[in-house]
């Protein structure tokens, strides 16, 4: 129902536009879209009364009602897409470009052939719109409402971070007892422990919190997802890598066989202590493959595995049942996620509460989940009620992976239209995917489910808001962060991902081609819109009315059929597909329509050919992580392009960036001239910017270029993330830049020093910057930073450069939680009591030379001025000259009871430089 009302808000304002002058239409055919109109917006409007209810309590007529009435939206706006195609006129947000579309639409329509084929398909749809509003009044749709049912949650399988905070500590010790101090088995014997538990009990996160707490003590250590398909090939590669990142970072290019894999993890542990989370085990082959990779090396080694089956944990063996939250915990976890505390919680809402939470009956999920729905309606007892009488009290009694499913629905539905949308989406992917933030929302954007109401808007930015409202509802999760905390990646937890694919095929919204040829299949009567592809062979289907297609399995680019045909395609994702060896992409320049086209991580070593420039609605276009020499000259008419990601080595025509307005994404860009530098300060919507300021083909470096470059970012207003790699050490001093006030994230590869535009008044979050030299000032201009949290400040070199000693302010880096200071002398006694309240990751250089001549002596490491530190990492730089055996023993000794005696008790690590 949901993308039928999204379908209908799209399309009416279209139709909208047909009525204007400029089309010069028969009057016929003016009274035909004026009916259809006005009849859409009625059908609209059922279509949201139907929303609200629950689909499992809509008839069959009204579900089929429903479908229609998707099909029928889609064809029509196919007929006006089609035409707008034929104008190659961009249809967009902003008002002067609609005025263009009108304008060069009405040069077709004023042709008397054009004229006749609109009236035409508009007297056609007509006839299905009249007849589907006639069924609309027959089966009263308009009068349906949703009846309150009870729901009778059983366990499901969602785990979330919260639980790390709450109920689980006395199960971790418990299991860490168990694991160290064995139970009758041999001092040396590997032990195994599988913990086993309803879906949504949070063994994946006890899990992980045994694996932090033990891993320090361990040779190596790794910690690997199995899930319900695995790829078993992957999954051991992922092992070798978990094991030894480095080692083994090129393992996944590999096409090493499952018995080869197999003797490089044998190989590799047998020497070593390890220990190892295998995640997720849903039967016993994986296991099997796994266990014959997992010898016992008679160290004492562990494995902790997680499974939702009992028998699987038993014949794993040392299987571990795991409990429920206690009603404290789940009082602790409630109460916090609405209120901040249960001591804050209003008193009228403790009776509902305590209601809710014995129906939750201790299970994370259902209490996160409900916790999350309540937290929107804080100030409404009547709706905690509702949902309080929505969730049956059989969950305590007799826990039902359907009742939870219910209880997921009650999220959904309490979704706004366009959130709908956007979470069965997510579908498209496959479970356990790492979904990047960036590639989400420009696919979104690209399938019309991001709307501005003002121009002014970003749709980028109303697409994360919409990203951070599916993150605060808990149904998705953030997989990875940057250093400034903000979100790189998410992911759909496989409970919430069986619910929106089964919701996504009842709407006939995505079409799932799955690893074994199984196949999410529309319902009858529905065409195939959007395509995920997580096979290796190309299904057989109907294409021509594809608007999505998006490959997940490599292999399959090998057996694609030419897409020519496929006219309304919008979005072409082939991300991570193998194309080196692909001949041509020259098909793509028939997809008019396509406004997301992906080749990023493909290897492409050819030509773009010169028809991409007929994609006049393109907004993303991504070649990150391909060999494409250089950008064709027509890509100058690709206007409305918002987001142009291309491969360092690639470079741009000249004067290319003038032509593309638009752009709010652009990276990483060769800059190799002044001339192209400059050109970067046209593009005022920029958001974000990535350069690698390069020598030029002739292998000259333009010193104009970084005057050129501080000039242009003094014109980009709105520029929050900005990164600057060059192939020298870059002077960025030239030049005055005074509007950066938006920028939150920095990163300098090798700048001749601080620039001098990083001042207090800037609300970075994030800074790393190496430099040829690092002055006194700087540290004192970078500790005004007031919002910094993340700081990596390099000194470029072999020498380890010395500062003369120095105190900087006691309110010096209030907000910084991680800092690195390289390549430079830096000691925790130069920042006074005050200084770095909440630095909790220290990384910095002891230049033990200095010592030795007494410039430094122990009682300079004090540590205990910094009251949140939880790790520090310390470089012991020998120098050149003779270090006394002496004097490392009297600096280590120092540090270790340093941290020994920290009321934190951080971990310390030591490396000799």
């Amino acid at each position: 129902m949901e993308v039928a009302t999204g379908a209908l808000g799209t399309l009416i304002p279209k139709l909208g536009q047909l009525l204007q002058d400029e089309y010069n239409l028969q009057k016929g055919a003016k009274k035909n879209i004026e009916f259809l109109s006005k009849e859409l917006e009625r059908i609209r409007a059922a279509l949201c009364n139907v929303g609200e209810v629950p689909v499992e309590q809509l008839n069959e007529l009204v579900r089929i009602w429903s479908r229609d009435v998707r099909e029928l939206s889609y064809d029509m706006e196919d007929i006006v897409d089609t035409f707008m195609g034929r104008v190659q006129g961009p249809d967009t947000p902003s008002k002067k470009s609609a005025k263009r579309f009108i304008k060069k639409l009405g040069n077709i329509v004023t042709k008397a052939k054009t004229r006749h084929e609109i009236a035409k398909e508009i007297k056609d749809i007509k006839e299905r719109v009249r007849e589907v509003a006639e069924r609309r009044d027959r089966y009263k749709v308009d009068a349906i409402k949703p009846v309150k049912t009870l729901v009778d949650p059983r366990i499901t399988a969602l785990y979330t971070k919260t639980t790390d905070l709450v109920g689980i500590d006395e199960a971790r010790e418990e299991l860490i007892t168990r694991l160290t101090k064995g139970d009758g088995m041999s001092a040396q014997q590997q032990r195994v422990v599988s913990i086993v538990g309803f879906g949504g009990l949070g063994k994946t996160t006890l899990a992980k919190a045994v694996y932090d707490q033990l891993r320090v003590q361990f040779d190596c250590t790794a910690f690997v997802s199995v899930s319900q398909n695995p790829d078993l090939n992957k999954l051991l590669k992922n092992l070798l890598y978990e094991l030894d990142k480095q080692k083994h970072a090129k393992i996944h290019s590999t096409m090493l066989e499952e018995r080869h894999l197999i003797d490089l993890i044998r190989e590799f542990l047998q020497n070593k202590r390890y220990l190892i989370v295998i995640d997720d085990i849903w039967d016993m082959k994986p296991w099997g493959i796994l266990q014959c990779s997992l010898h016992d090396n008679g160290l004492k080694s562990i494995i902790i595995t997680t499974t939702r089956i009992l028998d699987v944990a038993e014949q794993i063996g040392g299987c571990y049942k795991q409990k429920p939250l206690t009603h404290e915990s789940s009082k602790k976890l409630f109460y916090g996620r609405i209120f901040g505390s249960e001591g804050t919680c209003p008193g009228q809402y403790f009776e509902v509460s305590e209601k809710i939470l014995k129906k939750c009956g201790g299970v994370p999920l259902a209490i996160i989940t409900t916790s999350s729905l309540l937290a929107n309606k804080s100030g409404n007892i009547k709706e905690w009620n509702d949902v309080c009488g929505s969730i049956g009290s059989g969950l305590a009694r007799n826990p039902s992976m359907d009742g939870m499913r219910k209880i997921l629905l009650l999220s959904y539905h309490d979704l706004p239209a366009h959130l709908k949308a956007c979470l069965l989406y997510l579908s498209i992917f496959p479970e356990d995917y790492e979904i990047h933030k960036m590639r989400l929302i420009w696919k979104w954007i690209a399938e019309d489910f991001v709307h501005c109401e003002e121009e002014s808007q970003s749709l980028f930015e109303l697409g994360e808001s919409y990203l951070n409202e599916l993150l605060n509802r808990s149904l998705i999760q953030v997989a990875s962060t940057n250093s400034d905390d903000t979100i790189w990646s998410c992911r759909v937890h496989d409970m919430v991902l069986e619910l929106i694919c089964s919701l996504s095929r009842e709407e006939s919204f995505v079409t799932t081609v799955l690893g074994d040829s199984r196949q999410s299949m529309p319902s009858s009567g529905s065409m195939v819109r959007r395509l995920s592809l997580q096979s290796t062979t190309w299904p057989t289907m109907e294409m021509s009315k594809l608007r999505s297609v998006t490959i997940f399995s490599p292999a399959i680019i090998n057996t694609m059929p030419s897409l020519s045909c496929c006219h309304l395609l919008r979005v072409l994702d082939l991300e991570g597909c193998n194309l080196k060896e692909h001949p041509s992409l020259r098909f793509i320049g028939n997809l008019f329509h396509l406004r997301y086209l992906s080749l990023a991580v493909t290897g492409y070593a050819g030509e773009l050919p010169v028809e991409i420039a007929k994609l006049q609605f393109l907004q993303t276009l991504r070649l990150d992580d391909t060999q494409i020499e250089e950008l064709p000259s027509g890509i100058v008419g690709l206007t409305q392009l918002m987001c142009l990601s291309v491969a360092g080595r690639t470079s741009l025509p000249n004067g290319l960036l003038r032509y593309l307005p638009s752009l709010e994404m652009l990276g990483v860009v060769r800059v190799d001239s002044a001339c192209i530098a400059g050109e970067l300060g046209l593009l005022t919507q920029l958001r974000v910017l990535a350069v690698h300021l390069s020598i030029d083909k002739e292998c000259r470096w333009d010193e104009n270029m970084c005057t050129a470059l501080v000039g242009s970012l003094g014109k980009l207003h709105k520029i929050q993330y900005l990164v600057v790699d060059s192939d020298m050490s870059a002077n960025l001093e030239a030049g005055s830049v005074e509007s950066l006030g938006n920028l939150s994230y920095l990163r300098i590869g090798t700048a001749t020093s601080l620039p001098t535009w990083i001042r207090p008044a800037l609300l970075l979050s994030s800074l790393d910057i190496a430099v040829v030299q690092v002055r006194r000032e700087d540290i004192q201009v970078l500790g005004r930073l007031q919002a910094l949290r993340y700081l990596d400040l390099t000194v470029a070199g072999d020498i380890i450069q010395v500062l003369e000693r120095f105190m900087v302010s006691p309110d010096s880096f209030p907000c910084a939680t991680t800092c690195t200071f390289d390549g430079f002398t830096m000691v925790p006694s130069t920042f006074p009591p005050g200084a770095m309240p909440r630095l909790e990751n220290f990384t910095f250089v002891i230049p033990l030379e200095a010592f030795s001549r007494g410039e430094f002596t122990t009682d300079d490491l004090a540590l205990g001025h910094l009251p949140s530190l939880q790790d520090v990492n310390v470089g012991l730089y020998f120098g050149v000259g003779k270090v006394s055996e002496e004097v490392v023993t009297k600096v280590t000794d120092k540090l270790r009871r340093e941290a020994d005696v920290h009321p934190n008790q951080p971990g310390l690590h030591l490396v000799a430089r």
